[in-house]
């Protein structure tokens, strides 16, 4: 991996847009987690907080002895009694369906390799801890309901891709075991095994846009941040017997606001202390204290 990395090493424009958008996006959730911490807020009665269906968002993981979407990651996630589990979906160049984020290594590995150039066990020399989707159907699936999020990028065999996606979650139930997500709704045309009601879109700025779609198509819902995710929007997809995500919900008051709003599902970067506060149990994390 060492040689790799001084051989490879991600490009500089490519590392400064990826630093503007990790703080770009870290400031937006400070301003988020300070904006809820500082409402007057209780804490639910303890049968809501024990129904919250609190979904950790790649795993428990801080990147540096954990990696995200990873076993490692999910094994945590899964000690700690969360409701479900978030995850990435991208393939290999030998038509592996793999759990990770970015199209690239760069960022967790060092190197700027795309992922949908590498073969599998090309991937791994560089990146041991990736992941196939069948390990963790095999580990989690029917424990754990698993959100897939699967990433925009072409299909180029996409008959043989849904084929090799239909099989490995052949054993769960879709939308009992398990959604399908996406921030480009037209992946959805890949996944036809799939019924309509497992299918997510996820909105960012476009909640309007996006909720429209998931309405006139039949989709199970939506997603998208709690801030821009409106009481309207959401009261709209459940009286159409929809359900609705928000994330990423990383405090307690912010736990409970969702919580008293009724939000399906809260997706966390803190998946495990939120589990904790439902429990009412130590969780080691202030009301209003935001995600490092």
């Amino acid at each position: 991996m060492e040689a790799n990395r001084r051989a490879c090493p991600p490009a500089p424009g490519q590392r400064m847009r990826r630093a503007v958008r990790k703080w770009t996006e870290a400031a937006f959730q400070r301003l988020a987690d300070g904006y809820v911490a500082a409402r007057p807020l209780a804490a639910p009665p303890p049968d809501r907080l024990a129904e919250a269906r609190i979904v950790s968002h790649r795993g428990e993981h801080d990147n540096r002895s954990v990696f995200e979407n990873t076993l490692a990651a999910f094994d945590r996630a899964d000690r700690a009694g969360v409701w479900g589990l978030e995850l990435d979906l991208r393939w290999t160049a030998d038509l592996q369906p793999v759990v990770f984020h970015d199209p690239d290594l760069g960022r967790l590995a060092g190197v700027s390799h795309r992922l949908a150039d590498l073969r599998l066990a090309e991937a791994r020399s560089v990146f041991s801890q990736l992941t196939t989707l069948a390990e963790v159907v095999a580990r989690y699936g029917g424990r754990r309901h698993l959100m897939i999020e699967v990433k925009a990028e072409p299909y180029r065999r996409f008959h043989m891709q849904t084929a090799i996606l239909a099989a490995i979650l052949a054993p769960l139930r879709p939308v009992d075991d398990y959604h399908l997500l996406g921030l480009d709704p037209r992946m959805f045309a890949y996944l036809g095994f799939a019924p309509r009601q497992a299918l997510l879109p996820i909105a960012w700025a476009d909640v309007k846009t996006t909720s429209r779609l998931a309405l006139a198509r039949g989709y199970g819902g939506v997603c998208g941040h709690f801030i821009l995710l409106g009481d309207r929007t959401m009261k709209r997809h459940q009286r159409r017997g929809q359900q609705v995500g928000c994330g990423m919900v990383n405090c307690a008051k912010g736990l409970y606001r969702e919580i008293h709003r009724g939000v399906d599902w809260i997706f966390s970067d803190r998946a495990a202390a939120l589990a904790a506060v439902c429990r009412g149990g130590h969780h080691g994390l202030a009301d209003g204290e935001a995600v490092d």
